[in-house]
């Protein structure tokens, strides 16, 4: 039996990133990072992105090179993924049956994406998109396809049909709400993806969801939909959301529900065990009360330096502000925040042009901003976000004025005051 200082189970970018933090934080034990697919760490998000469209090649998107890993005496552990964990002995077992023993543990497994439950559903040519091995099944012998139906308007559905349409292919988007984007973004943005969407060719049905996937030898032909109308599919890509990789967590007895539960410190309920990431389920004072989930980089960037800076006896809370990035086309959507609940939507800019930004309001505060190709406004808005800054919705609409000053603005009159 194996003994690790540090055991960190998932090799995303939360996981990589808790082993680099680990040692620029001078923690001197050993340290293993055990992830389920067989490559170095490597950079998801691009799957749907770079690595879907061949703007990046494989190689490019290593998170760090295997000398890195090796110079840092941090050892990988490819192609293991942690099927039980015993809290009391401190032990997690392997889908091979090997048992590691840790001091600590830091789970960052990330999640696995949903698929469809209905009829269907195992045929050959339907498929997701969350690591390497999906996005190649989905490239192999895409020469020969020409129509393919997306199922999700989100993130990735939306950059999967970008990159396929610009491939040639006849695409249309299911989705089984009234708009884009219905989870993460305002209205203003949503229409903008949609309009540019069309303009290149990508067709939407909006309020449908899919009632069964048909097929011919084994292989999907067609999509039904919950109105009965038939499209045709040679191929099928789903995009319908995660679920949280946390079952042997929660069978040792970890409090959770859609996710396992920490506390501001990145601290699970299991003595010695910490969870990051997409995976985790913490309350964010930039969401209100409840416990949330976040699936982003750098949300499992920040929860990794929390955990591993604890480990290292320099507690901090997680405080950071979350944001978000896709680009699709000529479009770049930069996220600061989070948009829920919001009481007002102010626009700078034309929302009809190719830079505007969005920012949203709740009882007067400054909670998140949207900025399409609008990299100032993103990187200077983010201080009204973090400082929940109170600026009138007339001097935030005045594209003319920077972000900037109006945070200035705000800072002399509580100085004054």
């Amino acid at each position: 039996m194996e003994h690790f200082d540090v055991l960190i189970v998932g090799a995303g970018h939360g996981g990589a990133q808790a082993a680099i933090q680990l040692r620029q934080e001078k923690f001197e034990g050993s340290i293993a990072l055990v992830g389920d697919e067989p490559w170095l760490p490597y950079d998801r998000p691009s799957m749907s992105k770079d690595y879907l469209s061949g703007a990046k090649t494989f190689d490019r998107l290593a998170l760090r090179s295997a000398t890195a890993w090796t110079e840092r005496d941090i050892l990988l552990r490819p192609g293991v993924r942690v099927v039980a964990v015993d809290p009391v002995e401190r032990r997690a077992t392997t889908d091979a049956g090997d048992v590691l023993s840790y001091g600590r543990m830091i789970w960052a497994a990330g999640a696995a994406p949903r698929g469809l439950t209905c009829a269907g559903c195992d045929l050959e040519g339907v498929h997701v998109l969350r690591g390497r091995e999906d996005v190649d099944g989905l490239l192999a012998g895409l020469d020969t396809v020409r129509d393919i139906v997306v199922i999700g308007g989100g993130y990735i559905g939306l950059e999967a049909a970008a990159a396929l349409i610009k491939m040639g292919k006849r695409v249309t988007v299911v989705e089984a709400r009234e708009r884009l984007l219905a989870r993460t973004s305002g209205e203003i943005v949503a229409r903008t993806f949609e309009t540019t969407h069309r303009s290149m060719g990508v067709n939407f049905r909006f309020s449908l969801s899919v009632a069964e996937l048909r097929g011919r030898d084994g292989r999907v032909s067609a999509v039904v939909l919950s109105n009965d109308e038939v499209l045709r599919a040679d191929r099928v890509v789903v995009g319908i959301g995660v679920t949280p990789a946390v079952q042997p967590l929660l069978d040792a007895g970890a409090d959770g529900d859609d996710g396992v539960l920490v506390d501001e410190f990145c601290r699970t309920s299991l003595d010695g065990v910490f969870a990051i990431g997409d995976c985790a389920r913490h309350v964010n004072p930039f969401a209100g009360v409840d416990p949330i989930r976040l699936e982003c980089v750098q949300n499992a960037h920040d929860q990794a330096q929390t955990a591993t800076r604890y480990i290292c006896g320099r507690p901090a809370p997680y405080v950071a502000a979350p944001w978000f990035w896709s680009n699709q086309y000529d479009l770049r959507l930069q996220s600061v925040g989070l948009a829920l609940g919001y009481d007002a939507a102010v626009v700078r800019g034309d929302a009809d042009s190719a830079s505007y930004s969005v920012v949203y309001l709740r009882k007067g505060r400054v909670i998140a901003l949207d900025c399409v190709n609008s990299v100032k406004d993103y990187v200077q808005g983010r201080a009204l976000v973090v400082g929940r800054a109170v600026i009138s919705e007339a001097a935030l609409a005045d594209a003319s004025t920077p972000l900037k000053a109006l945070q200035s603005a705000v800072a002399e009159a509580v100085i004054e005051g």
